[in-house]
């Protein structure tokens, strides 16, 4: 569970209480609106739990270790820019990052905004919660509780408490999907820093789009779905692109 510019304590330990309820037990804050939220008097049941919560001064950090990123909010004010997937059809590709051993994030926004554009272009999906057109938005420890039970109801024992329950998981999955993980969110980033420097180096992103282009790359390259030895092959492919384009030309 990830938490961006959390705004209000009280609703920091309310997503810590949710967690318990559901048997989650991990969770980063990114970037905190208030210093002392460790002390949250709604974290019910979860005190130890908000304690070992991972405190981060980016989206980027808290879910390098991530391979599979879901954002949430509402497409009532946005247009969205990644695939959007309805809660409750969510636990299929829950299940199947879990049988490929990997790390997910479930994230949420501020109180005051959500997600911002640049928050969700780290983002795989973005899943929509069903509420009423006339009060889209909603509580952030509601939403959490939510999502939380219909992730642990829906994907099944694996999916809760402090790791993946690899006895639980069918073996014929985790057979097949053993040799096609994803990358991490940090594989990514940097094979999108890489290409970045590509195109600054063929003078393809002039400066006033590169802040463009890179939000760009960070999209295109989650929404390409790419397994973990494919990007390596990009990696190295964009690095001798790069060698050919640093060589002085006679």
């Amino acid at each position: 569970m990830v938490l961006v510019s959390p705004r209000n304590p009280l609703n920091i330990g309310a997503v810590a209480r949710a967690m318990a309820n559901f048997g989650f037990t991990r969770m980063r804050v990114v970037n905190p609106y208030e210093p002392h939220w460790r002390e949250a008097r709604s974290a019910v049941g979860a005190p130890e739990l908000l304690k070992g919560a991972q405190e981060t001064a980016s989206l980027a950090e808290a879910i390098r270790d991530c391979s599979l990123v879901l954002g949430t909010g509402t497409l009532t004010h946005r247009k969205a820019e990644q695939p959007v997937v309805p809660l409750d059809k969510l636990a299929p590709l829950v299940t199947e990052s879990l049988g490929r051993g990997e790390r997910i994030a479930l994230v949420f926004g501020s109180e005051k905004h959500g997600l911002t554009r640049e928050d969700l272009s780290y983002c795989h999906v973005l899943v929509e919660i069903p509420t009423d057109a006339q009060q889209p938005s909603m509580n952030l420890g509601q939403a959490a509780a939510v999502c939380l039970y219909d992730l642990a109801t829906r994907s099944g024992p694996s999916i809760t408490g402090s790791g993946i329950a690899e006895d639980r998981l069918d073996p014929a999955s985790k057979t097949a999907n053993a040799s096609k993980p994803s990358p991490t969110s940090d594989n990514l980033d940097i094979l999108s820093s890489l290409i970045e420097e590509v195109m600054v180096a063929a003078k393809y992103s002039p400066h006033t789009m590169q802040g463009a282009n890179r939000h760009d790359l960070r999209l295109i390259l989650r929404r390409m779905n790419l397994n973990a030895a494919d990007s390596r092959r990009a990696l190295g492919l964009f690095r001798r692109i790069l060698r050919r384009l640093r060589i002085p030309q006679s």
